[in-house]
């Protein structure tokens, strides 16, 4: 079984900065890419950024330049830096690992960007 957990949400004023963060634990083998998701209010989820095990990302077009995504393979975790937030941010963030046979999600952070 796989668990993914994240933290460093919280509020931000527009244009600040905001770090996540999801540690991936239990029985993990072949992580092949790691990544992010979001869910504003009343939307679909939707993708923001992913990286590979190799260090390869990408990202969706309204985060690439104001987001960076990092991991740790030895931690198993992953990273989503956020710059220059806008309020079309604010929305639970979930952080998605994906293997070969399977893709398991974490629950979610809350990330709110206030005027």
């Amino acid at each position: 079984q796989v668990q993914l957990v994240e933290s460093g949400g919280g509020l931000v004023q527009a244009g600040g900065s905001l770090r996540l963060s999801c540690v991936a634990s239990g029985s993990i083998f072949n992580i092949s890419r790691m990544g992010w998701y979001r869910q504003a209010p009343g939307k679909q989820r939707e993708f923001v950024a992913a990286i590979t095990r190799g260090g390869l990302s990408n990202y969706a077009d309204s985060v690439k330049g104001r987001f960076t995504i990092s991991r740790d393979n030895a931690k198993n975790t992953v990273y989503l830096q956020m710059n220059y937030r806008k309020h079309e941010d604010t929305a639970v963030y979930y952080c998605d690992l994906n293997t070969p046979l399977s893709t398991y999600w974490g629950r979610g952070i809350q990330g709110t960007v206030s005027s």
